[in-house]
């Protein structure tokens, strides 16, 4: 099951603020409000999302991921935040950051690519590009830039935000926020930081300290079961292959470097089935699309590996209790209410 750490659906609801009923918000994803913070207790992804979604219905959440971001400390992230805060400079952190992030989510993977004006640190998030994993991505971008600004000696902005959904309404509070120019429509999720401050020393960077703490980082990624993150990365394939029919089990499975048999074991273990995961795929995979008026229905069961449009509405129809086009409908008609009430 895709995973990520209940710090952030804690943090996202104290960030909401009090007009909201936080103890019924965190009983959804399962999480007890009185009960200690734990950032090493891990929730299901999609529950995750729809809790965002859920609080987006009550009040406007343009800001909200900003918030949230800003709250972020080091120390909140156990070993990896003080990993992060004892490395060297900014630059050894994201490196932190991209080898050790399965440890709180296996749903995002980073990646620390180069760029003209320094590095380009991306965020690679599967699925459906719903409103909740959309709000979660903006809450990451800005809780690095949080980080960020905690381990800098000078003030720290990145020379550019990229954001691959379209830009809301108003975005004079990401401005206000990152420093910086931010780019809505991009073609990957990230932040580009200059090579200036990738290298400027860390305040608190101590090497000794920075061994000891990525070789527990080393043991506790090692003692991550690979099954873990083998729903998410399954699903993926299914999602890549639709576009091509209805994909198999061996054809997902032999992308993904396994046998159709290994890929059947392993699945079974964690209580799956192929064929449910491969129907949840497609059905997450079509609420997320008909939430884009950019493609018509037609299109959109040919993304999701249907022969035509009328076996697509059957199939949404049995999923989701009503017509793809009634679906949409309802759903731009929500979120033009939010925007309207913004």
């Amino acid at each position: 099951m895709p995973y990520v750490t209940s710090l952030f659906a804690r943090k996202m609801v104290a960030a909401a603020g009090p007009d909201i009923d936080a103890v019924a918000l965190l009983a959804r994803v399962g999480l007890d409000a009185a009960v200690p913070w734990d950032p090493k207790v891990m929730i299901a992804a999609d529950a995750y999302y729809a809790m965002l979604e859920s609080i987006a219905e009550r009040k406007d959440v343009t800001a909200l991921p900003l918030v949230c971001g800003a709250s972020m400390r080091c120390d909140e992230y156990g070993a990896l935040g003080l990993a992060w805060k004892a490395a060297p400079n900014l630059r050894g952190s994201l490196s932190r950051v991209e080898r050790y992030a399965r440890l709180w989510t296996s749903v995002v993977a980073y990646k620390v690519q180069a760029d003209p004006r320094g590095v380009l640190f991306v965020l690679h998030r599967s699925g459906a590009r719903r409103l909740g994993l959309r709000l979660s991505n903006e809450a990451t971008l800005a809780s690095a830039v949080s980080l960020a600004r905690q381990v800098s000696p000078v003030p720290f902005s990145p020379v550019e935000v990229l954001v691959q959904h379209d830009a809301p309404r108003r975005i004079d509070a990401h401005e206000a926020y990152f420093g910086c120019p931010i780019r809505f429509g991009a073609e990957v999720d990230g932040l580009v930081v200059s090579h200036e401050a990738l290298d400027r020393p860390n305040i608190l960077g101590d090497q000794g300290i920075t061994q000891f703490l990525l070789s527990h980082l080393d043991e506790a990624l090692g003692a991550i079961p690979d099954v873990l993150t083998l729903e998410a990365r399954t699903k993926e394939a299914i999602a890549r292959a639709l576009s091509e029919g209805v994909p198999k089990m061996e054809d997902v499975a032999r992308g993904m470097g396994l046998s159709a048999r290994s890929l059947h074991r392993r699945l079974a273990d964690q209580g799956v089935r192929f064929d449910a995961l491969r129907e949840a795929t497609r059905r997450e995979l079509a609420e997320g699309l008909l939430g884009d008026q950019c493609y018509s229905l037609a299109e959109i069961a040919f993304l999701t590996g249907f022969s035509d449009q009328s076996a697509f509405s059957r199939a949404f129809k049995r999923w989701a209790g009503c017509p793809p086009a009634a679906y949409r409908k309802a759903h731009l008609s929500r979120r033009s209410g939010r925007e309207k009430t913004s």
